[in-house]
């Protein structure tokens, strides 16, 4: 269980000001010229020798990602902090900039510095009103204070800016992202060219979620033999996982990476609804991961390796567990009909297999399906999943295959209780 005095988010549940005063009495701002004095490289080193892995779904190396932006461009470099938080199951970014937003600006300062970079666009959904009027106003005090802008304390020119988007899900992904900042469609964008290439206005630029740009500052003030430390090998530091559902109080909780999921479940959330035997099915990492029944649950390590083990990933931390009293298929059902309704319908197999998938789980929840449908639904499932410009096509094929896979007697089951049904005889119509 992770100790107090190795949290970083101190300020997580909104019980203190989440203004600068406050942040700097928590540890913000504290010593950032001296880690910028310390070099480009020797911060990027810092970081790969952290473990720090993405924390918006993907988990690639935070460090090794820095490094692949150019160290000498004529054009200028840019950050984006992806703010796009629409995963459903998913509230930790929001908290983080609804409560500590000062751990983000300094993160993204010294993240910019790194990667030579003057300019960080911060991308935040557009449903978030009152976490983007706080962001704006954390930014406001930073640059009054001199922390950010032209000829700042710290000694490396740094802009600023927070975008709000127009809540379009497929911003989210990085290269729509880049698209809808320079006001255009959100519409992902074929790779390559890598955005540390050819990014933001046909620049380098690197975009990195917020909960990995917050975690930044204390992984340079404490050391990355700290941050290593905790966690497991390959999946180190501390993660803001998030429980909702059938839990007795849905929370969001920081924990070592690693830490047991039936763990998270009863000691943070307070234990299944009905209890531990009362649990269905968990999908551990937001709505776009394959969900695992409570057989898998019980000594399963939260972690991006342990998961995939299991067929199914650590995506954002979004946990959502579902008890007995859940219908699974017609769940599943409504997590397929966001992504048909979230597609940008750039790619064939997305824009016309997302709803083919809902409305054939539709039938299949209502026991109008046929057997065979079953392995036709898994096979179209495969046809969509890696065969589309950006992961929304996998998003929406996981949570079908884990369904199928762990759940398909529960299908087959429906389709029988529906065949064996006996037909209620028609009601003769009086005649006027």
């Amino acid at each position: 269980m992770l100790q107090d005095k190795d949290r970083i988010y101190k300020n997580l549940y909104g019980l203190h000001s989440w203004r600068l005063k406050a942040a700097r009495a928590r540890g913000a701002w504290d010593g950032t010229k001296e880690m910028i004095a310390r070099g480009h490289d020797a911060i990027i080193d810092e970081v790969k020798a952290s473990g720090l892995r993405g924390r918006g779904g993907a988990g690639f190396p935070t460090g090794l990602k820095w490094s692949f932006m150019p160290k000498n461009d004529a054009r200028p470099s840019y950050l984006a902090v992806n703010a796009d938080e629409s995963e459903p199951g998913t509230c930790k970014d929001r908290d983080i900039m609804r409560h500590d937003p000062h751990l983000l600006i300094e993160g993204a300062l010294l993240a910019a510095f790194a990667m030579r970079a003057h300019t960080a666009y911060i991308y935040i959904r557009g449903e978030f009103i009152a976490e983007r009027e706080i962001l704006q106003a954390a930014v406001d005090e930073a640059y009054e204070a001199k922390l950010i802008g032209k000829n700042n304390v710290n000694g490396w020119d740094f802009d600023l800016y927070v975008h709000h988007g127009a809540g379009a899900y497929i911003c989210g992904e990085e290269t729509a992202l880049l698209e809808s900042l320079e006001g255009k469609k959100g519409q992902p964008r074929l790779k390559p060219p890598f955005p540390a290439n050819v990014g933001l206005y046909g620049a380098p630029t690197t975009v990195n979620n917020v909960e990995t740009i917050s975690s930044v500052p204390d992984i340079l003030r404490r050391g990355a033999t700290w941050y290593a430390s905790l966690g497991r090998p390959n999946n180190t530091g501390t993660k803001l996982y998030c429980i909702s559902g059938h839990v007795n109080k849905p929370c969001t909780v920081e924990e070592e990476m690693g830490v047991p999921l039936r763990e998270l479940i009863d000691h943070y959330a307070g234990g299944v609804r009905g209890g531990w035997d009362n649990l269905l099915a968990v999908i551990p990492g937001g709505s776009s991961v394959p969900c695992i029944p409570a057989s898998e649950c019980d000594d399963l390590p939260m972690d991006f390796d342990s998961l995939k083990a299991v067929n199914t990933a650590l995506g954002t931390g979004g946990v959502i567990v579902m008890d007995k009293s859940t219908d699974i298929i017609r769940a599943i059902s409504r997590l397929s009909y966001f992504y048909k309704h979230e597609s940008c319908g750039q790619c064939t197999p997305c824009r016309e297999g997302t709803g083919w998938m809902w409305r054939v789980l539709e039938r299949m929840a209502n026991g109008e399906a046929e057997k065979a449908e079953i392995d036709m639904l898994l096979n179209v499932s495969h046809q969509v999943e890696g065969h589309t410009i950006c992961a929304l096509g996998d998003a929406a094929a996981w949570p079908v295959q884990g369904l199928i896979r762990h759940f398909r007697h529960v299908i087959e089951e429906r389709i029988d209780a529906k065949a064996t049904k006996p037909i209620s005889p028609s009601v003769p119509v009086a005649a006027e």
